[in-house]
């Protein structure tokens, strides 16, 4: 089914691309400066972190001798953590802000899923081909095993899918999904160890850090550029387990009730 699913968006994959263009055109298009605002933005985030935490705090990770390491640690976690909460947020809404567009057009509605997707990985690009910059002028590029962030993006953009599926499909049939996520995001911002190190955490509390689906991911990344270390790939079972689980929940949830909430909506 999910193949079935598939060969219908790649059908229409001019409808997709062409939606994540004009996404992207009417998000910067009025705009005196355009899509450089798509660059300047992230910059000045990695600007300030760098500046604020590694001139001016003095910030340092325990067992790292780096003056830059925090800021990397910070930004490794929040710019890939950013690309998580937009996944599920723009997800949750897809399909309420769409009904207009599910009304009057015939299309496969795995579409837009897929939109959604390809949007956030497209600014996600520009804000991590800064920070990859960033690394190189600073000299803390972390060598070969910077090729391991591409199976840990396709994880966390699978967690994310698979989520935003669910929670879009229920958020239709039931209006408060979005406000109750938008609370359960942020307690699960800050249980993830992304501002600060989970060595800091009292040893009975880091146990409870391997039911974050998350924790394993983000420590992933900050291993890769900040030690430039490969992920420790035998945490990431679970989150790849599950990940596998919402995305087939999902497809599974929106192909029953994909008749039913044009109808609703």
């Amino acid at each position: 089914m999910a193949a079935l699913m598939l060969r219908a968006a790649w059908s229409y994959r001019g409808f997709i691309l062409g939606s994540v263009k004009r996404e992207f055109q009417a998000k910067y298009g009025n705009a005196v400066l355009g899509a450089i605002w798509a660059i300047l933005n992230p910059l000045a985030m990695i600007l300030v972190y760098t500046v604020i935490f590694a001139q001016i705090m003095r910030s340092k990770l325990p067992g790292v001798d780096s003056a830059y390491a925090y800021s990397i640690y910070l930004c490794a976690g929040i710019l890939t953590w950013g690309l998580f909460a937009e996944i599920c947020n723009r997800a949750l809404s897809m399909f309420i802000e769409q009904a207009n567009l599910l009304k009057k057009v015939s299309f496969p509605r795995i579409c837009l899923p897929l939109i959604v997707v390809s949007s956030a990985v497209l600014n996600f690009v520009i804000i991590f081909a800064l920070f990859t910059l960033f690394l190189l002028i600073s000299g803390n590029f972390p060598g070969w095993s910077y090729v391991a962030v591409l199976p840990l993006l396709l994880l966390q953009i699978a967690l994310a899918i698979g989520l935003g599926l669910i929670l879009g499909v229920l958020n239709v049939f039931f209006r408060d999904t979005g406000q109750l996520f938008s609370i359960v995001l942020q307690f699960w911002f800050w249980l993830t160890p992304i501002v600060y190190s989970p060595e800091i955490l009292p040893a009975e509390v880091r146990g409870w850090l391997v039911w974050n689906p998350m924790a394993p991911v983000i420590a992933g990344y900050q291993r890769i550029f900040v030690t430039g270390q490969l992920p420790a790939w035998s945490s990431l079972w679970p989150s790849a387990m599950l990940a596998l689980l919402l995305c087939a929940i999902g497809l599974q949830l929106f192909r029953r009730r994909a008749g039913e909430l044009v109808d609703e909506l």
